[in-house]
């Protein structure tokens, strides 16, 4: 009697499962082949009518009956199956517990190489550390390590227990605190949720970055409270504003325009159209004694660069770190806009010779689209631009191949003439 649940893909689905894409999308499945319990025995069905239960592990195969892997099933979900493996579904829940501890030793091995206990990184990056739908960030602050968890999907909701006991074996957190609060969750059939998983600690945390102090408010701010992923473009970013007059913009924290200041800028002003994060800036530049050379502003960026423009206001280095402007495909050309008007706008209010770091932050706004954009924002602004340095994300934050998603963040370091 096979108990295991075999979800059989239409013909030539299977493509982008075996290249390591993650996903299987409700559209992409043919049928269903498991067991019935209650007619005790074996069923092949569609995926609307199959009575397997939300969270079972199942396997993936070809149309033509080829083994591609194991997931977890989610019928709620337009996504259905994540995938979390190329084992069979009988062995990984022989003992899943040590199956994930694995999983998370993995990726606490791997992060190891590049950072050192005394830093903060991501531990656990979703699919691209094949954990579906967790991310984990590992904060180090004054010699206690928290633990920010986002479960965002049923894949990884189901094994909470094993994965969190993973992580308290593998970590050893002092606290952890879990931001299980994105709007996602409502699309895998799940409840948003925050707060302390046993052990309270402070929502407001001090780490250190790149040699400077920041200020983390892991239970209100954006996301898991902080975005680690962009920590080696601050410090060669910095590189180039010694001596210089910067204007960082979408700061969020002010950690660009920190950077900028202890590399030896001369005048740094980070702006944010958000209150609550100028003045969280203005307690990070107290944190790091930068009051002299280093101002926070409250102010929409678009505007404020149009007022500098007419005013003929000018910068040495300028840093545009916007939040992503499209999280769908089909405003990839509203996003476009977006993008272009800022860079645009940047050229012309840098000096001749002046540093422009510019990204984004959206996968759907790949890279074609990116340096497309930094082209015609050039052109238009009649402006020359080399292209330095082409950067994404730390190593942090892996790229599993086959998977565009985990690919997300651009950085690019140009000389504008």
């Amino acid at each position: 009697m096979n108990e295991v649940t075999r979800v059989f893909l239409k013909a030539k689905e299977e493509v982008e499962i075996s290249q390591g894409f993650p996903w299987v999308y409700d559209n992409e499945i043919n049928s269903v082949k498991y067991f019935d319990f209650d007619a005790r025995a074996v069923k092949t069905s569609s995926l609307k009518d199959c009575k397997v239960k939300d969270g079972s592990v199942v396997e993936v195969y070809a149309s033509a009956g080829g083994f591609l892997g194991s997931g977890v099933i989610n019928r709620t979900s337009k996504i259905t199956v994540r995938m979390i493996g190329g084992d069979h579904a009988d062995k990984i829940m022989e003992n899943p517990a040590e199956y994930w501890k694995k999983k998370v030793l993995d990726a606490l091995n791997i992060r190891r190489i590049n950072f050192d206990e005394s830093d903060s990184y991501r531990l656990i990056f979703g699919e691209a550390d094949l954990i579906p739908g967790l991310i984990v960030e590992r904060f180090y602050t004054e010699g206690k390590v928290y633990l920010v968890v986002q479960f965002l999907a049923l894949a990884c909701e189901v094994f909470r227990k094993e994965l969190l006991d993973a992580l308290e074996e593998g970590v050893k957190p002092y606290a952890i605190y879990e931001r299980s609060d994105a709007s996602i969750r409502q699309k895998e059939g799940l409840e948003e949720k925050a707060g302390w998983i046993g052990r309270a600690g402070s929502e407001v945390i001090k780490i250190q970055e790149n040699g400077i102090f920041l200020e983390v408010d892991i239970a209100r701010g954006q996301k898991t409270g902080y975005f680690l992923d962009q920590k080696f473009n601050r410090r060669e970013a910095a590189r180039y504003c010694k001596g210089k007059k910067v204007l960082d913009t979408f700061t969020h924290t002010g950690a660009f325009g920190l950077n900028a200041f202890k590399a030896g800028a001369r005048e740094v002003t980070s702006v944010d159209i958000s209150q609550e994060a100028v003045d969280m800036v203005n307690r990070n530049i107290t944190l790091n004694d930068a009051g002299k050379k280093m101002k926070a502003v409250c102010a929409d960026v678009f505007d404020l660069l149009k007022e500098y423009e007419a005013s003929g206001e000018k910068f040495d280095v300028i840093i545009l770190d916007p939040p992503a402007f499209t999280k769908s495909a089909k405003l990839i050309q509203k996003a476009y806009g977006g993008y272009k008007e800022i860079n645009l706008r940047a050229m012309r209010l840098l000096n001749e010779g002046g540093i422009l770091i510019t990204c984004s932050c959206s996968h759907y706004f790949d890279e074609n689209n990116f340096y497309n954009m930094v082209m015609h924002a050039a052109k238009d602004s009649h402006k020359k631009v080399q292209i330095l340095q082409k950067r994404g994300a730390a190593p942090d934050h892996p790229v599993l191949a086959g998977y565009p998603k985990s690919e997300y963040l651009k950085c690019a370091i140009c000389r504008v003439l």
